[in-house]
C-alpha cells in the first residue's frame, strides 16, 4: 500500500531494499535512543524484511519505507502497529537517516500515516513511544498536536514517554 505526499513516496519494502533497511536501522545517531537488535549484515537486514512482510500479511502492522519521489533508496521507514484488540488504536513509530533531518521529511511522511490511520483504518487513537530526551522527535509529535501523557508509562522502556492523538470529532 502506496502513499504520495508532495515530495515523498511511502511504498512496501522488500529484497530490492536490504542494504537500506541495513543503512537505516543499523545507523547510531537513531539507534541511541531505541532499544532493538540492529542489523549486522545483510542476512540480517533481509530478515527484518522478510518478518515485516509476514506481520504485513498478518495485518500485525503496516509499513513503509520512505523516499523520495525521485529517487529509489530509502532515507527513512514509518509504521502504524500494535493494534488495540479492537483496532480503535495504534501506535506509530518512525526513523529517519539523520542527513535527512531538519527538512520536514518526517513532518510530511507523519501528516500523511495519521490521515491515513484515521480516515481509511478509522483509528480512534494514535500512540507514540519516544524516549524522554528526543527532542526532534517530541517536536515532531508536539507539532502534529499529540499530547504528553504524563500519567503513563511504558513498563518496556522506562526512557521513554508516550504521546497521543485522538482523531477529531
Amino acid at each position: 500500500m502506496k502513499l504520495e505526499t508532495e515530495r515523498l513516496i511511502l511504498k512496501e519494502i522488500n529484497e530490492s531494499h536490504v542494504e537500506d533497511i541495513l543503512r537505516i536501522r543499523s545507523n547510531e545517531l537513531i539507534n541511541q535512543y531505541v532499544k532493538r537488535n540492529s542489523p549486522k549484515t545483510n542476512y540480517d537486514a533481509l530478515e527484518f524484511i522478510l518478518s515485516i512482510r509476514k506481520r504485513t500479511q498478518d495485518k500485525e502492522i503496516i509499513f513503509w519505507g520512505i523516499s523520495y519521489k525521485d529517487q529509489k533508496n530509502l532515507i527513512g521507514t514509518i509504521c502504524l502497529w500494535k493494534f488495540s484488540e479492537d483496532r480503535k488504536t495504534a501506535e506509530v513509530g518512525y526513523e529517519l537517516l539523520p542527513d535527512y533531518h531538519k527538512k520536514g521529511i518526517m513532518s510530511e511522511a507523519l501528516k500523511s500515516v495519521l490521515n491515513f490511520g484515521f480516515n481509511d483504518l478509522n483509528l480512534q487513537e494514535i500512540l507514540a513511544f519516544t524516549n524522554h530526551q528526543n527532542e526532534s522527535s517530541k517536536g515532531l509529535l508536539l507539532k502534529h498536536k499529540f499530547a504528553l501523557k504524563e500519567n503513563r508509562t511504558d513498563e518496556k522502556n522506562l526512557e521513554n514517554v508516550i504521546f497521543s492523538l485522538k482523531k477529531a470529532r
